[in-house]
Parts: C-alpha cells; sequence; structure tokens
C-alpha cells in the first residue's frame, strides 16, 4: 500500500501562532510529519508521496533528516493558495499508479490505531468518522443514513434524511479502480477551472455517484484532532498528545 500526505497549504489561520508549514508543528518534540513518517513506516507502506507548496524546502529539508527519506518522493504544487483540489490533481500520477492508496492530510495529530482501522479494513474505499465532534461550520461532516454514506461535506443541505453525522478525519483508503476514478476527477475540476475548491468535494462526487462503492470505519473515541487555529494546537499539547505515548 502507497500513502498520500497533502501538505502544501499556507496554514493563514494559524499564522499568528505558527510560521512555517503546518506539518512542522512539533508536539512531544516530533514534528506532525515526523509521526506520519514514522506511523508509516511502521506498517509496512510501500512508498509515501508528499505534495509540498508553501515553504516547499523546509519540508524536503525535514524529509532528509527524518530517517524515512529513501521511501519518500515530493512533488511540488505552486499553485498552493488555490483550492487544496489542485494539490490532489498534482498528486494524479500517483493516484494512477496501481494499488491500494491512503490519501491523507497533513495537518492532524493523532494515535495511530487510525491508521490501522484503515490499514486492516475489509472496506476497500474508505472513510473514518467520528461521532464527537462540535456541530459547525468548520467540521467536514459524514452524514449516514440506513448504514450508507450519503453525504460527505461541510454545509449540509436543508432538509437532507440522515440517521446520524459524524466528523471527517481526513484520511481515507481507495482502491485501485477508485484512486484511478479519483485521479480522473481532479482532471476534470482542473480543466473547468474550478481550481478553488476543496479536495473533498472531487471525492464526494464519486461518493454520490457511486454509493455502494464506499464504507466508513467508526473511529469515534479515538484521539486525533485537525490543526486549523491557535486553539487546535493547544488542544493537541494537553487533549490528544498525552494519549500518544
Amino acid at each position: 500500500m502507497r500513502a498520500i500526505i497533502l501538505a502544501a497549504g499556507y496554514g493563514r489561520r494559524l499564522a499568528a501562532a505558527h510560521q512555517g508549514p503546518k506539518a512542522l508543528l512539533e508536539f512531544g518534540g516530533k514534528t506532525l510529519l515526523q509521526r506520519h513518517l514514522e506511523n508509516l513506516a511502521a506498517r509496512g507502506t510501500d512508498h509515501i508521496a508528499v505534495c509540498v507548496g508553501y515553504e516547499a524546502g523546509m519540508l524536503r529539508e525535514a524529509i532528509e533528516a527524518s530517517g524515512h527519506a529513501t521511501r519518500v518522493s515530493t512533488v511540488l504544487n505552486p499553485a498552493y493558495r488555490e483550492g487544496s483540489v489542485v494539490s490532489l490533481w498534482t498528486m494524479r500520477h500517483y493516484l494512477d499508479a496501481g494499488g491500494e492508496v491512503l490519501l491523507m492530510d497533513a495537518d492532524v495529530l493523532y494515535h495511530p490505531a487510525l491508521l490501522d482501522r484503515l490499514q486492516h479494513t475489509a472496506r476497500p474505499n474508505c472513510f473514518l468518522l467520528d461521532r464527537d465532534f462540535e456541530p459547525g461550520l468548520e467540521p467536514v461532516k459524514l452524514c449516514v443514513r440506513t448504514g450508507a454514506l450519503v453525504e460527505f461535506r461541510k454545509q449540509l443541505a436543508e432538509g437532507l434524511q440522515y440517521d446520524f453525522a459524524g466528523e471527517s478525519v481526513g484520511f481515507f483508503r481507495f482502491g485501485e479502480d477508485m484512486a484511478r476514478q479519483l485521479a480522473r476527477k481532479t482532471e476534470e475540476y482542473v480543466g473547468n477551472g474550478r481550481r478553488e475548491e476543496p479536495y473533498e468535494e472531487a471525492i464526494r462526487d464519486l461518493l454520490l455517484e457511486r454509493p455502494a462503492e464506499f464504507d466508513y470505519e467508526d473511529i469515534t473515541g479515538t484521539p486525533w484532532v485537525e490543526i486549523d487555529f491557535p486553539e487546535d494546537i493547544a488542544r493537541a499539547t494537553t487533549k490528544i498528545l498525552p494519549h500518544l505515548t
């Protein structure tokens, strides 16, 4: 299995609290990027491709110093200030290379059990869903009705029928066919001038087109946090890090 890490973003909402790529935020003496590489290497990941953009040189230096550089390659997205779908499009050759793929946001501090759930799931195209989340416009939500995923978006349509919702962790597993379909979908977005969209929209399109081919793992109770705001750094330090020893 191969992994793609999206680490190109600017992280403007953290500018007052952190200078540099979010993937280089440190917790417990290790950067988020170092933790990703260690966790993936420990699970036998064949190859890791990292999409870089903002301060790409800093990320490449960190990879060289990580002890895992031989299994990692980087791809530059110079348009990193545009929508994250451009970053995923930049990685389309890795989606199209064959075999199963893990897709991961770089700005997540998490217990490695999340990767175990993706690695060992019987579901070839899989989301991670956490029911314990604060409602609002920020979380990317997964909605489930009669056991099936029916929506994947931050803002839900009024009147949408579902049994429960959870927050997406930002980690995904795709089988070979779906990974290739996702590569085509990103090409469609960029070709149609939809470069400002988040990459989740491309995944959502596939989910709604082929709902029977997607499923989820409920990871409620497993520690993780996506880091977008200064308060997320505080939560990561006080609430998540103590559970990662």
